[in-house]
């Protein structure tokens, strides 16, 4: 139940135009040049990733000790993820979220007529 900053590298750059670059001068996942997902150096470490509100609300609430936020995350739309303890297949539903969130109309609409 543990993933690596190159696993979740490997599942957002799977979306269509997602880069590995830097954000916030740590690693990052960028769509559009527009960040959503980020590997923070900050002591409490973790990964932020985007989220829409209601989404980190029920995640806290859950208990489930991958997901937590700080005091700079409150009343943003990002949650903090452990990486050694979250669940791969949750994260990925999560990074895919997050990429609908933040990808550009175009990309979106080639991607659900793919579907």
């Amino acid at each position: 139940m543990a993933m690596t900053w190159e696993e979740v590298v490997a599942v957002a750059t799977a979306l269509p135009g997602v880069e590995e670059g830097t954000w916030w001068r740590s690693p990052g996942l960028k769509v559009g040049g527009k960040g959503f997902a980020r590997l923070r150096v900050e002591a409490e470490g973790g990964l932020a990733l985007l989220c829409e509100l209601a989404e980190k609300e029920a995640l806290l609430a859950s208990g489930d000790p991958a997901f937590y936020t700080t005091p700079h995350y409150d009343g943003h739309p990002y949650v903090l993820v452990d990486l050694t303890a979250v669940d791969p297949r949750q994260l990925a539903e999560l990074i895919d979220s997050a990429w609908w969130l933040r990808a550009p109309a175009r990309l979106r609409r080639e991607r659900s007529a793919a579907r």
